[in-house]
């Protein structure tokens, strides 16, 4: 048996940049939504786009999970 390497790195490296990147923006959606309830106590109009910043970011992680989901799913 033999294993090639280099593929198995940059498989590795992708992984965990996707990994990475899923989580972080996850971190700024739930940060959005802290925002907003913060705006939402204070008063302040920028609320609508702190839930707007909200929705985008978690559905950029639901079309990610998706994405590799369907990947396993077809495979």
């Amino acid at each position: 048996m033999k294993i090639n390497w280099q593929a198995l790195g940059s498989t590795f490296g992708v992984s965990l940049l996707i990994t990475v990147g899923v989580v972080a923006v996850f971190c700024l959606g739930i940060s959005a939504l802290s925002r907003r309830e913060t705006a939402v106590a204070d008063g302040t109009a920028a609320r609508g786009a702190a839930l707007a910043l909200a929705t985008l970011c978690f559905a950029a992680c639901l079309a990610a999970v998706g994405y590799g989901l369907s990947l396993i799913a077809l495979a």
